[in-house]
């Protein structure tokens, strides 16, 4: 595996603004701009709002008898109980989550989380009591808003004192974070220290990939990097959100009015299941562009500076160039193809795990120190987002800011430091994103 070079730039210090960090670019030999649209429209309709060009992927090579109009449509199939939906489940299609502005954006759509802490302050998954405690589901911090039938609904009591919501996480260019070398996130990982004085240190995890054995690569897809392969998120996701068993997710939660035999997905006459096609999609998705009108604008431009001045960018990393195409991950499950090698992102995020102060208590696949730490959640494509932060109770981008302590305490005051015209830049240039 390849570890890059880190390049660092300092940028002007502003009155009023204490600089501890720079902005962090990786990259490598001969990368290029990863290409950016909202080319996903719903339903791939022939007529589509100007700028918007329809259906169009990355160009990522597609499986024998494939088209991306064919996993797109895939994505947003609506589930019924006839092909494995529920028992227990939170919506019927993938897309119902992942819808805006395009098929595989975010959306407003949250999932509830609880559990509770042992005698030793470890964080606990707690049993899911349905049918009126005839029934249970073990090990689950995941509480499903709907069920296929009455019986089947979860409940949670009053001693699960942990409690968060979970707000949908944007799909588009996917693709190109799962084709990230690890080693660039632990390069990323062992550079902020030295930007920030000792206070900013992601934290770097690896967890199972299940289609390669659950052999284990970096996290970085999910709240808690959960997950690092976009066909493991995928089969999690159908189980967990849509109730649809699979061949990575064979079992449903419970049996209770299950009437289907599991696995439910089953593949086509391609050899392609669901789960390879929403892969599959999400991996041939084009990265979220910038408003390039505002991004022009001088207070935006001047607002990208005062990100980087303040201390944004050091978690907030602008680029990142992917693993060069040939490149095999996810622990040899997957080569990078050309389309997604050697690609400059900029996805303002470092993929790590951090504490700023907004965490949920909640562990996953992660160590116990992780149960009040979160993702950085990437900003591109922010301005099609009205709720910010993990459970979408920030509503205006000047309250999200604020909210950060923790890590990011020294951001923060250097933040609040600033007048309200460059607070205001700041913001603009956020909602060019």
């Amino acid at each position: 595996m390849r570890i890059f070079r880190l390049l660092r730039t300092v940028s002007c210090t502003l009155a009023l603004v204490v600089l501890y960090g720079a902005t962090t670019t990786v990259f490598s030999q001969s990368s290029g701009e990863a290409v950016t649209g909202f080319s996903t429209p719903t339903g791939c309709p022939a007529t589509v709002p100007s700028g918007i060009t329809t259906c169009q992927s990355n160009g990522l090579p597609e499986p024998t008898g494939d088209t991306f109009a064919d996993d797109q449509d895939t994505f947003e199939e609506q589930d019924t109980i006839a092909n494995g939906l529920g028992p227990v489940y939170n919506d019927k299609s993938c897309a119902n989550c992942h819808q805006n502005p395009v098929t595989g954006g975010i959306s407003q759509i949250t999932e509830l989380r609880v559990g509770h802490l042992d005698a030793n302050g470890n964080f606990v998954n707690p049993t899911i009591t349905i049918n009126n405690g005839a029934n249970s589901i073990p090990n689950r911090s995941l509480i499903n808003d709907r069920a296929v039938c009455p019986q089947a609904t979860e409940r949670f009591s009053s001693l699960e004192t942990i409690r968060t919501f979970r707000t949908t996480l944007n799909t588009l260019g996917d693709g190109f974070i799962e084709a990230i070398d690890s080693n660039t996130l632990v390069a990323i990982a062992n550079n902020q220290p030295s930007q920030s004085g000792g206070q900013i240190a992601g934290e770097f995890i690896q967890v199972p990939v299940a289609e390669a054995g659950n052999k284990i690569r970096g996290g970085r897809f999910g709240w808690k990097n959960q997950h690092a392969s976009l066909l493991s998120f995928a089969a999690d996701a159908y189980l967990n959100e849509q109730g649809v068993t699979s061949r990575l997710q064979p079992t449903d939660v419970t049996s209770v009015c299950d009437t289907v035999a599991d696995p439910e997905d089953h593949p086509d006459a391609n050899g392609l299941a669901d789960i390879d096609r929403f892969a599959t999609f999400m991996r041939a998705t084009k990265a979220p562009p910038i408003d390039s009108a505002l991004a022009a604008t001088s207070d935006a431009q001047t607002g990208s500076q005062l990100f980087d001045q303040i201390g944004c960018s050091i978690c907030h990393v602008r680029t990142i160039t992917t693993a060069p195409a040939g490149t095999v991950i996810n622990q040899g499950a997957f080569t990078v193809p050309a389309a997604l090698g050697s690609k400059n992102i900029h996805p303002f995020s470092d993929f790590l795990l951090h504490n700023v102060g907004t965490g949920d208590g909640i562990v996953q696949n992660g160590p116990t120190d992780t149960a009040n730490k979160m993702r950085t959640p990437p900003l591109w494509g922010m301005r099609t987002r009205a709720r910010l932060m993990h459970d979408g109770e920030s509503l205006l981008r000047n309250d999200a800011i604020l909210r950060h302590a923790g890590e990011a305490t020294f951001v923060i005051n250097n933040y609040r430091n600033l007048s309200t015209t460059q607070k205001n830049q700041l913001i603009t240039f956020l909602n060019s994103l």
